[in-house]
């Protein structure tokens, strides 16, 4: 009896692990559903989930219950409710949040992305469309093409989404005119071809009835194209494009356990790599050859990409998290400025010049934006002169990051094309951007290296290189402390230079109004010229409002390790006011002096200064003293 048994186990675990085997090499599909509002992207997908058989009986239960207490439009099952997870999004019937759902059939994988259609939640939709392969574009077939489907349309071409599916949906409404279809086909395909979209697949469905989702339908016997389900099954997924690329490697963690081992662990972007293949790592320039290619299972004979990996190579070279590890002879560009795409996505409007964090792949450096070249109407596809983006506004602008970041255009490789903006306060993502190229200025100017060094200027003048950056508002008495500290240090035999805000703005920064962005860019420059005296290996004293936390930052971000010192001349705006000795405060409350710090322009207050001074309390000789005192030792 027992020897049957043990042949029919062994059947049975033969077929599960062929089982196991076969789903777990399945191409993954990634894709989304958007469109405008009530065009029917929950119900796609809830019916996708269930002719795919992906819900479980406990959930059909719930889902048949709910549908009967939200009420539904005649059918049994709301299909909508197994995606529209937000207590709002059923109260509303509609989709706020991106909602992700995963199911699979006997030859993909496949994960989808169901975006909301209103024009207040485009971010949400391009967060979602952001790692996709396809993009399933909805159009209610009563209403034709509407302005989020060419917002949405648009948004997918930039993204880089090749791979669109025009679903003209509720075709059971329109008793599946067929001359109906190929007008709303037609009208799209003008658009398309207008914002240089290649080609797309127009498939006529019912999500609600299930016509050609994932069965043929005997409705629309005139149309002869595959069913969605059979096109999603067959299109060609990002991953085994990036195969056929260069190999890119962005390097997240230097994986270290002990003094024997020294790996560099990433995600593999692009190509692939194997024992002997010569890499080099970016932006360093250093070459090496890959000497295994490890994982905890063990080491592999090679890897590709969306594999994630430890690579050890055979030589010693420089790199560490934020480089990139790519094919020696093919590797990505280098450079500081671009031309970008940007979609705005913070309720605070893109303040240009300020500083923010841009995140790349692996790497994270300091950018600034400049004034927008122009806005899209992605309405009419117009080219619109701005001065700032808005939330969900798109516009072409050039960037400036601290230091040279690897990259590559975002149309052919999106890990390293794409990015994030990041308010450096509060940590917020205020915008996705791609970029189109490097600027040629970027590609020509080079950093020429000269032997006296930064050091070397120190140690002649037996000091460390500070920059005492005095802030407060108008009238607290930033320059006369900044004077009488100076006036202390040289009689120390200190190095010493005093920038102060007036005297700068008649000369190098003459061409500056009071406009925030004037400011910013009046700050930018007075850091990058604090930067080059410190190099010189001077004390530099600075004395300027500088109202914005974000703009001192960016020259706190400009110094070493402890050369920028913060020094809050703390004094009450009605103290500042009653000085009063250039009567601004006085022209500003009559509306003569417009952007006036204090008044009708806000001051940021610093949060954690290294040196704060009260000068209400203390005499500009005694805040010096203090300040001094704070300082010390000047080596």
């Amino acid at each position: 009896m027992s020897q049957p048994t043990y042949q029919t186990d062994a059947l049975i675990a033969e077929d599960i692990d062929a089982y196991l085997d076969k789903h777990q090499h399945k191409s993954m599909l990634r894709f989304i559903t958007c469109g405008s509002v009530d065009d029917g992207k929950s119900t796609l997908i809830g019916r996708l989930l269930y002719d795919s058989r992906m819900i479980f009986e406990d959930q059909l239960a719930a889902l048949e219950s709910d549908s009967k207490r939200v009420g539904t439009q005649g059918q049994e099952i709301d299909f909508a409710l197994l995606v529209d997870g937000l207590a709002a999004e059923r109260e509303q019937g509609i989709t706020i949040d991106v909602a992700y759902r995963f199911f699979t059939t006997e030859s993909r994988k496949f994960i989808v992305a169901d975006c909301p259609g209103h024009e207040q939640y485009t971010r949400n939709m391009v967060t979602g469309a952001s790692t996709a392969d396809l993009a399933v574009i909805l159009i209610d077939a009563r209403k034709g093409v509407l302005t989020q489907t060419r917002r949405h349309s648009f948004l997918c071409h930039q993204l880089g989404i090749r791979h669109l599916v025009l679903a003209v949906n509720k075709m059971d409404l329109i008793g599946y005119d067929r001359a109906a279809y190929d007008a709303i086909v037609a009208n799209y395909a003008d658009f398309a071809q207008s914002i240089g979209i290649e080609g797309f697949t127009a498939i006529p469905i019912s999500g609600l009835a299930g016509d050609n989702i994932t069965a043929r339908s005997g409705n629309t016997g005139w149309y002869d194209g595959p069913t969605l389900m059979e096109h999603l099954e067959a299109v060609e997924v990002r991953s085994d494009a990036n195969l056929a690329r260069p190999f890119r490697m962005p390097v997240q963690w230097v994986n270290r356990p002990n003094l024997d081992f020294r790996g560099f662990s990433g995600l593999i972007a692009s190509g692939s790599v194997k024992p002997g293949d010569e890499v080099r790592s970016l932006p360093s320039g250093k070459t090496s050859r890959v000497k295994a290619v490890v994982t905890m299972d063990g080491d592999l004979p090679g890897a590709g990409a969306g594999q994630s990996v430890t690579l050890t190579l055979e030589d010693e070279i420089d790199c560490s998290r934020g480089d990139v590890l790519a094919a020696a002879d093919s590797p990505p560009q280098v450079a500081d400025q671009f031309e970008s795409t940007i979609v705005w996505m913070d309720e605070e409007p893109l303040v240009v010049g300020r500083g923010y964090w841009l995140k790349l792949g692996t790497q994270t450096v300091s950018v600034t934006v400049a004034e927008p070249k122009f806005e899209i109407d992605v309405n009419s596809m117009d080219r619109l002169a701005a001065k700032t983006l808005h939330l969900n506004q798109i516009g072409v602008a050039e960037i400036t990051t601290d230091r040279r970041v690897v990259f590559e255009p975002y149309e052919q490789n999106r890990t390293l094309g794409g990015y994030i903006l990041v308010d450096k306060l509060t940590n917020r993502t205020v915008g996705a951007g791609m970029i189109h190229f490097a600027l040629r200025r970027a590609q020509n100017v080079h950093w020429q290296a000269t032997d006296i060094t930064r050091d070397d200027h120190a140690a002649m003048k037996n000091q460390k290189p500070r920059v005492l950056w005095f802030t407060g508002l108008s009238g607290s008495g930033k320059s006369t402390i900044a004077n009488e500290v100076e006036k202390k240090l040289a009689m120390m035999n200190r190095h010493t230079f005093l920038l102060d805000g007036d005297n700068i703005r008649h000369g190098l920064n003459k061409d500056l109004g009071f406009t925030e962005s004037d400011r910013i860019e009046n700050i930018r420059r007075i850091g990058e010229v604090a930067k080059l005296m410190t190099d010189a290996g001077l004390i530099v004293l600075t004395a300027f409002i500088s109202p914005f936390r974000a703009d001192r930052q960016l020259v706190r971000d400009m110094m070493g390790e402890g050369e920028f010192i913060e020094i809050h001349v703390d004094t009450p705006l009605e103290v500042a006011e009653a000085r009063d000795v250039k009567g601004l405060y006085k022209k500003a409350r009559e509306g003569k002096l417009k952007n006036f710090t204090g008044i009708d322009s806000p001051y940021e207050v610093p949060e954690n200064p290294e040196i704060r001074v009260n000068t209400v309390e203390m005499t500009p000789e005694e805040a010096a003293d203090y300040v001094i005192s704070k300082i010390l030792p000047l080596k």
